[in-house]
């Protein structure tokens, strides 16, 4: 059965425009078939479509059918997006697929790049869950500045990931499951040594991902599966 993403299932009957015309144009559904949506907040529907047309398609909901929460706590990661915006893409469809929460951009002092334009990214979050079949669509933020997010309260473990020489934990040894987590992963040239003093100061633990040197979008998703792997429920 097809899976369709429609966060406003609730107050509106029709999908939303590209996923209309997903069903109608391209997979030729017509009235009378049955189709899956979620509304990215943790339930599936199994509805029947009404009124299929190139512009609009009606649907009505024949059940709701609530996900159980795969994993426990608010798995969050901050990154540097990277140079190339198709690694960042990569890691963003990836990520989704493993399972985590909250996805912000940080914009450091060594970041290569310094705007970024949420949109596609988001489209790659919907794609990734509805291919995933998972229910619940990751949290998506705007760039923000890494002092200020350093400095925002936050209610769970925090940790950062940073390639300076000094003794720092295995992340897979530290973090406790059940609990939020928020994991900072730096640009491809790191954290500045002033950021991640910052960091240390308001709370955020160093951690290390492996002896391996990685690059920002694997550290990234290798610190998300580890959040994952320590949080997913049976």
């Amino acid at each position: 059965m097809h899976l369709f993403y429609t966060p406003d299932i609730n107050s509106q009957t029709a999908l939303p425009d590209e996923e209309a015309g997903h069903a109608v144009r391209v997979l030729r559904l017509q009235s009378g078939d049955e189709v899956e949506l979620t509304d990215g907040q943790g339930n599936f529907y199994r509805a029947e479509i009404t009124t299929a047309t190139p512009k609009h398609c009606l649907v009505r909901i024949i059940e709701t059918m609530p996900q159980a929460p795969l994993w426990s706590g608010h798995l969050h990661i901050a990154m540097a997006p990277t140079k190339n915006m198709d690694r960042t893409e990569w890691f963003a469809e990836k990520a989704t697929e493993i399972g985590f929460d909250e996805l912000t951009f940080l914009n450091c002092r060594f970041s290569e790049r310094k705007v970024i334009k949420t949109e596609r990214i988001e489209k790659i979050l919907v794609s990734a869950m509805k291919q995933s079949l998972k229910a619940r669509l990751p949290r998506l933020n705007e760039m923000t500045d890494f002092a200020r997010f350093v400095t925002q309260p936050f209610e769970g473990q925090k940790f950062i990931a940073h390639c300076y020489k000094g003794t720092k934990p295995l992340l897979k040894e530290v973090v406790k499951s059940g609990q939020d987590a928020l994991v900072l992963i730096g640009p491809e040239g790191d954290f500045s040594e002033e950021e991640v003093a910052l960091a240390e100061a308001n709370g955020f633990i160093p951690i290390s991902l492996g002896r391996s040197r990685l690059r920002t979008e694997t550290a990234a998703l290798v610190a998300c599966h580890i959040l994952q792997m320590a949080n997913e429920l049976s």
